[in-house]
């Protein structure tokens, strides 16, 4: 089957679309990437300001409700919880790390940055646990891709938090200096999972897809998911929560 998968531009999207594009590809179909440019994409104002964690899927969703693309792969913590008419979530992939990660200058960590160090974030979340760890660290917000974000740290920054999910698919896993332990920052609920979103009526691609799903995965971050909607919580809300999964039963850490 010959399959156009809907992607955001970036190094980070893209590289998350391949690794899906892939092990389609090892099963037989052709794939090409059609690249979305999205409204998360456009806008340069602080990610809390821009108010929805849809910013990042709508025009990508559009794309495959208005048949541009046959399926679309989305980070899926930026999805939002509630379902998208006409669309499936279709596959879960097994998880990457879903922890966040320190990269700063000198191999620093959160114990050893000097009082006053200044550690970047676009996320309200990020920014709320590290003010309880360290509340005499400067947080300042920050936007841009991981390469940028990276580019600071040495120069007008001592560090930034990124997500050791994308640090590892970019082959950056280099540049961290520690790996938080979830008791001192919990990720976002889906961090470091992916989504794979097609038509809920294209049943030939529904089949296909559903060989690369991980259960496991599913109800980790189902759970994760449903308590964020719960509480009502968005991308502009200090909220982190983390589920483990074991024989018959699931459980969650939330913060």
């Amino acid at each position: 089957m010959r399959l156009r998968l809907g992607t955001r531009g970036s190094a980070l999207a893209v590289g998350q679309s391949e690794l899906v594009a892939d092990r389609l590809r090892a099963l037989g179909h052709e794939v090409e990437l059609v690249r979305i440019r999205t409204g998360g994409d456009v806008e340069r104002g602080s990610l809390t300001s821009l108010g929805t964690l849809g910013v990042f899927a709508a025009e990508l969703r559009t794309a495959v409700l208005d048949g541009r693309c046959d399926l679309a792969v989305h980070s899926l913590k930026d999805l939002p919880t509630t379902p998208a008419d006409g669309l499936t979530l279709a596959v879960v992939p097994e998880r990457e790390d879903a922890r966040d990660a320190l990269c700063a200058r000198h191999g620093l960590t959160l114990d050893t940055l000097p009082a006053g160090s200044s550690v970047g974030t676009g996320s309200p979340r990020r920014a709320a646990q590290l003010a309880l760890a360290r509340p005499d660290l400067r947080i300042v917000d920050i936007r841009g891709n991981v390469d940028t974000r990276l580019a600071r740290v040495g120069k007008d920054l001592d560090a930034v938090v990124l997500a050791a999910a994308g640090l590892n698919r970019l082959g950056l896993s280099h540049h961290i200096t520690q790996l938080f332990n979830t008791r001192v920052m919990l990720p976002a609920p889906a961090q470091g999972a992916l989504a794979i979103e097609c038509r809920s009526d294209d049943e030939p691609v529904r089949r296909l897809l559903a060989q690369l799903d991980h259960p496991e995965t599913r109800a980790a971050v189902d759970l994760e998911r449903a308590v964020m909607r719960t509480i009502e919580a968005g991308c502009a809300a200090p909220f982190g929560g983390l589920a483990r999964t074991g024989p018959g039963e699931v459980g969650i850490h939330a913060r």
